[in-house]
């Protein structure tokens, strides 16, 4: 960091204070010794979406809550839980280190997380992600269930 008093390219930190999306930084010149302020932006780089459509959007944390709450109505399932597994998958996906995902693996790792929490909920989330037309589509779904539980 260039000293605004002497121009020296070095410095050193005295204080380092996060505040909302920078951090605060004194520094002193190891040339003067002249003491100053600089901040540091946090960039966050948003996750996008490709969905089935090869359209893009950014992920929409809100948005995923609000498909989950559909799939949870009227089961025993607290929007505390669903805030949970969608922060742990944005978590998940923000750690990937990845710019872009794909709707499918989120949906996957949905219902890989939704399974574990309510079956009647999974089922309900699965129908609409992976398009079930007929009821046969219902039925594998749920011998598959049943399998996995024996």
């Amino acid at each position: 960091m260039k000293c605004p008093e002497c121009g020296c390219e070095e410095s050193k930190v005295i204080d380092s204070r996060p505040t909302e999306n920078k951090v605060r930084r004194r520094r002193e010149c190891i040339n003067c010794g002249f003491r100053f302020t600089t901040y540091e932006i946090i960039e966050e780089v948003p996750l996008m979406v490709i969905k089935k459509d090869h359209s893009i959007e950014p992920f929409d944390r809100e948005k995923l809550v609000e498909r989950l709450r559909r799939a949870t109505i009227k089961r025993p399932v607290s929007l505390e839980a669903l805030e949970n597994m969608v922060e742990e998958i944005a978590s998940e996906l923000k750690n990937s280190l990845q710019r872009e995902v794909t709707s499918d693996k989120i949906g996957e790792m949905v219902l890989h997380k939704l399974k574990k929490i309510d079956t009647v909920a999974y089922i309900r989330f699965a129908s609409v992600y992976r398009d079930f037309n007929d009821v046969d589509s219902f039925m594998k779904i749920i011998s598959e269930l049943k399998d996995e539980e024996e």
